[in-house]
């Protein structure tokens, strides 16, 4: 018999990826409608007043990882999406009153020399090496992985991501094992001296990543977190003007555009499943909605054990799901500031290159490595990892003329706090230990700071359904990548439950704002209704 349903596909959660997915359904000619808990889509990427006159990326807030196949499909640039540069990549202050900026190999060669001649000379070979295996993890990443024991879909699958590895010579492949499983401390000593060029580097490994820089599988981070391109441009980062929400608005434009519904203020309580799978979500006020399938953009942890009811999985699934790591160990802030910061080391508060750029709060390996140790026996960083941006200083519109705007993003702040703690009763002192260590750098900066925002690890999971405060929906080590995303089993985006699927940033490729896990899903789910998969006569089994 015919499906009668009102929609083909509802989407559960208006971040990026969502908003992404149900853009290549509807262009497939599918009835999608989004369902997003908050009064704005976009998820952690939105633009919001967090202070009067002040408006600032409230959580994801820089550009780097958004895939251009995803910006020039979707049509984000006619939608009034417009990305800047950084004019360089990220400048460390030092306690010595010494910096470093770092960007293109030109420029950070040149500063580099001024710290070691022999790092200076090796850095063209560790940019190449980076550009060798980067170019094998992009085209992956495009991918659906192959699921361990699946047919031959998934064997096709495997011997195709097989032979991009095999096109590498043998010294590629071995740098594509180090940076798969070596710890990026290990990794940077390796190729490196002077202490500041690794801590530059390193800091990428710990982004949103609750490890120390020396424990193993922390080089993929860093990894992922280089491959990335702006304008262009490979390895750059950039401000998106406006915020970050005016890539979700630009992504929710075209979904209109091509007749998706979106509808905010709408919370889903349950996915209503029976013995032919997913038929829908229960919401918070009772109403039902029915669809042909239902498409989770959450975190794994969320949908599994809270949106369903646990006699619809299999128990070693469920199992697997509580096992699943979720802890980035995220602190973030905003601040409106009344000047910009004037660092010791590069004095002035009128707008330098270094305002423009990733200020980065983390002068050494060893420093990040404390601040993990501190955090997993106090809770908080007694020397946090901070780093700022100051978007205001490319984008006026953020903040009223001769002000601005800063993004505070630190680490390590653990999820679960010890000996009795809870974040709503520290988040004030945390906060102002974040503000003192900037001012350790810049002393004007606590005077500066005219109002703030807080969102500790517990508010980062109230307000956006990152599970532990992760903002990649699960960590990204070895055992949770590729087709371990987020279980064995089941890495192509399909749940172990007939017409229910995951766009989510807790499957392949994983976090950042990139909107390739909304891509690929959609790629799959498009397959399913144009094979019949989702006809409801079949009637699967758990798994």
């Amino acid at each position: 018999m015919p499906n009668h349903k009102p929609y083909d596909a509802l989407i559960v959660g208006g971040g990026h990826n969502g908003l992404t997915c149900a853009c290549y359904l509807a262009g497939a000619g599918l009835k999608v409608r989004v369902l997003e808990r908050r009064a704005v889509v976009g998820g952690a990427a939105v633009t919001e007043e967090f202070f009067p006159g002040f408006r600032n990326s409230t959580a994801a807030y820089t550009v780097s990882l958004l895939h251009s196949k995803v910006i020039r499909e979707l049509k984000l640039a006619e939608h009034g999406l417009k990305i800047v540069s950084r004019p360089i990549a990220n400048f460390l202050p030092l306690p010595d009153g010494k910096h470093l900026k770092v960007g293109s190999l030109a420029v950070t060669r040149a500063e580099l020399a001024r710290f070691s001649e022999r790092d200076a000379a090796r850095l063209p070979a560790y940019y190449a090496m980076l550009g060798r295996v980067g170019v094998v993890l992009r085209e992956l990443m495009l991918e659906t992985p192959p699921n361990l024991g699946g047919g031959a879909r998934d064997v096709l699958a495997a011997f195709k991501a097989g032979n991009l590895v095999r096109r590498l010579d043998m010294a590629a492949r071995r740098d594509f094992l180090d940076l798969l499983a070596k710890s990026a401390g290990d990794l940077l000593d390796g190729w490196f001296e002077s202490g500041p060029i690794k801590a530059a580097f390193g800091f990428d490994a710990v982004v949103g990543n609750y490890a120390s820089p020396y424990a193993p599988g922390s080089a993929y981070v860093l990894l992922h977190h280089v491959i990335g391109e702006v304008n262009g441009e490979r390895g750059a980062w950039g401000h998106a003007l406006g915020g970050m929400g005016s890539i979700t608005q630009a992504m929710a434009r075209e979904a209109e555009r091509r007749g998706v519904e979106i509808t905010t203020g709408c919370e889903v309580a349950k996915v209503c499943v029976d013995d032919r799978g997913a038929q829908g979500v229960q919401l918070s006020d009772g109403r039902v909605m029915e669809a042909k399938c239902v498409v989770a953009n959450v975190n794994p942890k969320l949908l599994f054990l809270k949106l369903m009811d646990e006699n619809t999985l299999a128990p070693e699934f469920l199992q697997r799901i509580r096992g699943y790591k979720c802890a980035s160990a995220t602190f973030r802030m905003n601040v409106a500031l009344s000047e910009l910061p004037d660092f010791t080391c590069l004095p002035g508060k009128h707008p330098q290159q270094h305002h423009q750029s990733g200020i980065i709060i983390a002068p050494s390996l060893a420093y990040m490595e404390q601040a993990y140790f501190d955090a997993r026996t106090y809770g908080c960083s007694r020397a946090p990892i901070v780093e700022m941006l100051i978007p205001s200083t490319v984008d006026d519109s953020l903040a009223p003329r001769g002000s601005h705007v800063a993004s505070l993003f630190c680490q390590h702040f653990a999820p679960e706090l010890p000996g009795g703690l809870d974040w709503d009763g520290i988040r004030e002192d945390a906060a102002d230990h974040v503000i003192d260590t900037v001012t350790r750098y810049a002393p004007n900066f606590k005077g500066a700071v005219l109002g703030r925002s807080i969102l500790s690890p517990l508010d980062l999971e109230r307000e956006f359904g990152l599970t532990g405060g992760d903002i990649f929906h699960g960590a990204l080590t070895l055992d949770q990548l590729w087709n371990a995303r987020p279980v064995l089993g089941h890495a192509d985006y399909r749940a172990p439950v007939k017409a229910l699927y995951l766009c989510g940033a807790g499957t392949h490729p994983g976090g950042g704002v990139s909107g390739l896990p909304g891509h690929n899903a959609a790629r799959e789910i498009i397959r399913d209704f144009r094979s019949g998969k989702l006809d409801e006569k079949e009637k699967p089994g758990r798994g």
